[in-house]
């Protein structure tokens, strides 16, 4: 189908839609029943929509379309709780995204959806191997909430529905702020996907504007700040960010952020051997965290070729985290998921890229 002057609906929320009808002399009502089609169905098809007309889907077909990612790959791991999807986008590039099942409570299974906010990274985080081919461009907010209809497609059979959303993927969410913000606020629609704001996250490696524009937006999502260290030296090492914002700076912006929210920070802290591990790092990590609520996310880290870091021990990261929760401080370790299909941010990306394009 011919796209290159159709409008795309994907990425529209209620007020775009009702613009957009009653450009059309229609009534905005319209704008609801198609939220419902694309974000809740998940049609990209106009011919599926039983509530409009004949004469008004031709209309639609000759004025607009609506984009869908293309599923490259879609590996399930050995114990099936965690699946991972590479998906091309209709200018050929490539993201990756993930979902994880959750059957640590009562009633069915709960999904968790891990989605990207840009093609590659610009922050070169030295553990990271999305970071390593760099930055290409930010994903829309059509793009950005797609990954998660694609996903829900894909385990409808099943009956359990994506719950939760993390921006947690590929890039950095903060320095693509706008469609960001506008993709939580479309997923967040009662007549679409309709998840709940608090099961919504966005995970930063520290951007303090971005941080400092979303203490001022009144919504109840949740902040990750990928920390990684206590001390500037260490961290500008791993995360160049770093030494664009510092520790003192970033740490007192989300004193301001918690301040002005009242919401918790989670801490996300990858282990890494030798590097970040010890316990004078835990102390100067517990000094810096007084008078935060905080939830302080341990991660062993996942291996990446070109990275030259490896995993903290096992005895390591438990003596860590009992640290940690001897100061007062909530403490997890991440639950290992999807290391047999690769489910690191852009190894599967990097690895199909490597076979296709090189």
């Amino acid at each position: 189908m011919e796209t290159n002057f159709k409008i795309d609906l994907k990425g529209m929320n209620t007020t775009d839609l009702e613009n957009f009808f009653l450009r059309m002399n229609e009534k905005s009502f319209r704008s609801k029943q198609m939220i419902k089609w694309i974000y809740q169905k998940g049609s990209s098809n106009f011919d599926e929509m039983t509530d409009f007309s004949k004469v008004l889907k031709m209309r639609l077909k000759k004025t607009a379309h609506i984009s869908a990612l293309k599923t490259l790959r879609h590996i399930i791991s050995d114990n099936r709780d965690t699946e991972k999807f590479l998906f091309e986008l209709n200018d050929g590039n490539l993201i990756e995204s993930v979902v994880m099942s959750y059957e640590d409570h009562v009633g069915p299974s709960r999904l968790t959806a891990c989605i990207s906010s840009q093609v590659g990274c610009a922050m070169n985080c030295s553990f990271c191997a999305t970071g390593k081919s760099g930055f290409i461009r930010n994903l829309t907010a059509g793009e950005i909430v797609d990954q998660v209809i694609q996903m829900q497609k894909s385990v409808s059979q099943s009956e359990r529905r994506i719950a939760n959303v993390v921006l947690m993927g590929m890039g950095e969410p903060l320095l693509n702020y706008d469609n960001v913000l506008k993709a939580i606020r479309i997923l967040n629609i009662p007549e679409g996907t309709a998840i709940g704001l608090r099961h919504i996250a966005i995970s930063t490696c520290g951007i303090i504007p971005g941080i400092e524009r979303i203490s001022d937006e009144g919504l109840q999502i949740k902040l990750a700040v990928s920390l990684h260290s206590p001390f500037d030296k260490v961290r500008s090492s791993i995360m160049p960010i770093n030494n664009k914002y510092p520790l003192a700076y970033l740490m007192a912006s989300l004193k301001n952020y918690q301040l002005k929210t009242g919401r918790r920070i989670t801490f996300e802290y990858a282990m890494i051997d030798g590097i970040n591990d010890d316990l004078e790092s835990a102390s100067e990590l517990a000094k810096i965290l007084k008078g935060f609520t905080a939830l302080i996310n341990l991660i062993p880290l996942n291996s990446v070729a070109e990275a030259k870091a490896n995993r903290s021990p096992n005895h390591k990261i438990e003596a860590f985290q009992k640290f940690m929760q001897s100061k007062g401080i909530r403490t997890t370790i991440r639950k290992e998921r999807g290391t047999d299909i690769e489910a690191a941010c852009g190894q599967l990306r990097k690895k199909t890229m490597g076979k296709t394009y090189e």
